[in-house]
């Protein structure tokens, strides 16, 4: 009797320490820090030539005012910067316009000033990556090379090859003194828990790729980088006359349309003033 008495009360006691770890991890699960993005002005950009954004005349004569947003990731595991805008050195600077007048450029505010609205620093970041190299994508780079720069192999390849630091220094000088290089191929789950993932969609540039974003208010984002620029451009599968590659650019829109239909998402448009405003409410997060 005595020995079951002792078994009886061993038991008791193995159950109840599973019980405690099982509200333990319960608890630990409700306390997580749910994901933060915030939204930040990287510039904006007069496009005066909008027929480049077709492959025929489609808008010729036309113009249009493009955004230019950067945004921050705050996960438990770290931050992450997602493109960077325009150069900061057009910052208080009088518009610039292009030489062959295709673009007329302009930022306001640098993005020191910007993150210190959120008690952040460059230092302050684990990862960057952006959606391509491009000038309007690049420009406030060099500050993170703190960070680790998340980006394609092929868009690695193609940024620092000869024939880009010669004709596109602009856009090789932007990255160059990133140091800390992971170079991916594909998509990529930076923080292994699906909510935040680099979607690979080439085609604007080699390796140009967009970004997922798993929001527990807002609902699940997807960033578009520059696989389109305008509402028309999605709504036609419309591709820039200056894109890389047209054949994957096409394949890209469909990868990504599927995409975004599994997961429900909201596509943001980058470039898109309407979806700019409609999320402009730093230094507030989105979601």
């Amino acid at each position: 009797m005595k020995k079951i008495t002792i078994l009886l009360i061993s038991l008791a006691f193995l159950v109840a320490c599973k019980s405690d770890k099982k509200e333990a991890d319960v608890t630990k699960i409700e306390n997580k820090e749910p994901l933060k993005v915030f939204m930040f002005d990287g510039g904006t950009v007069q496009v005066n030539n909008l027929e480049i954004f077709s492959q025929g005349d489609l808008y010729k004569g036309e113009s249009k005012t493009f955004a230019d947003a950067f945004y921050v990731i705050q996960h438990p595991k770290g931050n992450m910067l997602w493109d960077a805008g325009l150069a900061e050195a057009l910052v208080e600077q009088e518009p610039f316009t292009t030489p062959n007048g295709a673009f007329t450029v302009s930022r306001k505010m640098g993005v020191n000033e910007q993150l210190k609205q959120i008690n952040l620093s460059p230092n302050d970041f684990k990862y960057i990556a952006l959606s391509h190299t491009h000038f309007d994508h690049s420009g406030s780079a060099s500050k993170f090379t703190d960070a680790t720069w998340i980006v394609q192999e092929a868009e690695y390849n193609f940024v620092t090859s000869q024939e880009q630091q010669k004709h596109s220094a602009d856009n090789y000088n932007a990255i160059k003194d990133l140091k800390n290089i992971k170079k991916i191929k594909g998509d990529f789950d930076v923080f292994g828990d699906g909510t935040v993932v680099i979607k690979s969609t080439p085609g604007h540039t080699p390796g140009h790729q967009s970004l997922f974003l798993d929001l527990k208010q807002e609902g699940p984002l997807l960033l578009t980088g520059d696989l389109y620029h305008f509402e028309e451009n999605r709504k036609g599968a419309i591709v820039p006359s200056f894109n890389h590659s047209l054949e994957d650019t096409k394949a890209s829109m469909e990868i990504f349309e599927a995409f975004a239909e599994k997961k429900g998402a909201r596509v943001i448009i980058q470039h898109s003033l309407k979806d700019f405003n409609s999320l402009n409410h730093a230094p507030e997060p989105i979601q």
